[in-house]
């Protein structure tokens, strides 16, 4: 016999069937999910309050100064009568019209030492990362090693390296190398320091890491089965390299070009200490303007300008280049 479910007291159908289909079928009763849908929103929110800390420090120290010189830009006036905005756009005509020079020399010595460093870097970094070996880690530190160094001592070893009496004039001497380079106007007489070639060689050594690393980083990463592929098509080795290495290691030169020129364009101490009035950057302009002149606003006009110069110049390389990915 089948069993008959017993009938509502006002003869409807059964109170289990009128529930289930008042809810539908596979409802969830009232309030059954709540605690899977917090969790789910607390688990949305988890990213954002990771980035809360990276978000708070960008806020405070660049966002917020980043105004503050913006403001500083438009001013006028003077340190006894005190800075207020006017909105004086000029201060921008007068520094670049002032300081077009040291614009055009600052980015002038930072290409060069970006040349330099990818000609020096990439045969270091392929070495590295494809004919170490076990030799890899030790080549590595090596590299990174003037880090362990501050800055400024680094480049006051080369102010003694390039000594007038040095062993390096002398050999370059020797061997007439600075006849030419007194032709070409890299240097002077036969001394180094003080000359554009000692500014040059100091911005090249110190951001060299910078060019090495990423090279690095994209080299390691080719699969060498490609090149064996290569090898395998009876392809030459400078072939090999024009078609296969260098095309697939082009993120890395487009990082490490970047990581160079942009912070050799503001550089000042290797001007400052390997160069001569005739030699000085937009950096050490804008250094002079601020701690000496105490000049706010022209200082603060030609960051704005420098700045706004170099996200110009790698918007135009990185659309040049056909490639966002940098490392």
């Amino acid at each position: 016999m089948t069993a008959v479910a017993p009938l509502s007291p006002s003869g409807g159908p059964p109170t289990g069937a009128a529930d289930e289909a008042a809810s539908g079928p596979g409802k969830e009763p009232d309030g059954a999910g709540t605690g899977t849908g917090t969790g789910r929103s607390r688990r949305g929110l988890t990213p954002y309050w990771l980035l809360l800390p990276a978000g708070l420090w960008l806020a405070v120290f660049f966002v917020a100064p980043l105004f503050y010189q913006a403001s500083t830009s438009v001013q006028s006036g003077s340190l006894e009568e005190g800075f207020r905005v006017t909105w004086q756009f000029s201060n921008y005509t007068d520094a670049l019209g002032t300081y077009g020079e040291h614009f055009v020399r600052s980015f002038g010595y930072a290409a060069v030492a970006t040349g330099l460093c990818l000609l020096i870097g990439y045969p270091l970094a392929y070495m590295i990362a494809l004919r170490a070996g076990r030799w890899r880690n030790l080549l590595l530190v090596l590299v990174i090693a003037p880090f362990f160094t501050s800055f400024l001592i680094r480049t006051l070893a080369w102010k003694t390296i390039l000594s007038d009496g040095g062993p390096v004039v002398g050999v370059l001497g020797s061997l007439h190398v600075l006849d030419v380079t007194s032709w070409l106007g890299l240097t002077a007489d036969d001394r180094v320091l003080a000359t554009p070639l000692a500014v040059v060689c100091g911005l090249t050594y110190n951001f060299l890491p910078f060019m090495i690393l990423p090279l690095y980083s994209s080299l390691e990463r080719i699969d060498t089965s490609l090149l064996e592929a290569a090898r395998d098509l009876y392809a030459k080795p400078a072939t090999t390299f024009r078609k296969v290495t260098f095309p697939l290691s082009l993120p890395g030169v487009v990082a490490g070009t970047l990581l160079t020129f942009i912070p050799a364009s503001g550089d000042y101490i290797n001007a400052q200490l390997l160069g001569s009035p005739n030699e000085q950057m937009v950096g050490n302009a804008i250094q002079k303007q601020f701690l000496n002149v105490l000049d706010y606003p022209t200082a603060a006009a030609m960051s704005f300008i420098l700045m706004a110069l170099i996200l110009i110049m790698v918007s135009v390389y990185m659309r040049k280049a056909g490639t966002e990915e940098l490392v």
